[in-house]
């Protein structure tokens, strides 16, 4: 993953241990308060919500003890691989696309990052400037050309 994914898991790993998991635990409280548990509807939506909060905890934990951060300011090079940030046009549409292929849980299309494991990201590495990239994605195949590759 990159730097900055490393750094997105472990911000809302330690917003839930310190504020999440607090907050629930005293709803769960609170909630036992109000008498008997069989028909507490808040005391069984708020141990959902813990059972919630501590799987989310225990994923991202797992994540971050198997991660392997990639500094990509240090990389550099004309192929297309982790961490690059390629500049696409769609040969058919003529229209331009940017985006860095990133690990599988900082993906966010909107956002122009793409996962490794994408078909588009597949089909572009080890390409360079120049280069096209043909997809098969369920409209059919489409192809791109690698107008640029940066390491941002």
């Amino acid at each position: 993953m990159t730097g900055g994914g490393y750094q997105a898991l472990d911000v809302e790993l330690k917003r839930l241990k310190t504020q999440e998991r607090p907050s629930v635990i005293a709803a769960i409280s609170e909630a036992r308060s109000h008498g008997d548990l069989s028909e507490n509807a808040e005391y069984h939506a708020a141990k959902e919500r813990q059972g919630f909060i501590e799987g989310r905890i225990a994923e991202i934990e797992d994540k971050i003890a198997r991660a392997q951060v990639i500094d990509v300011s240090k990389l550099s090079g004309k192929q297309v691989k982790f961490g690059a940030t390629v500049s696409l046009i769609d040969e058919d549409t003529e229209e331009a696309t940017r985006y860095q292929i990133v690990g599988e849980h900082e993906a966010d299309v909107k956002q122009g990052r793409i996962s490794i494991t994408a078909p588009l990201a597949r089909g572009m590495i080890g390409k360079e400037v120049g280069d096209v990239v043909e997809i098969i994605s369920p409209g059919g195949v489409k192809s791109y050309e690698i107008m640029k590759v940066e390491w941002i």
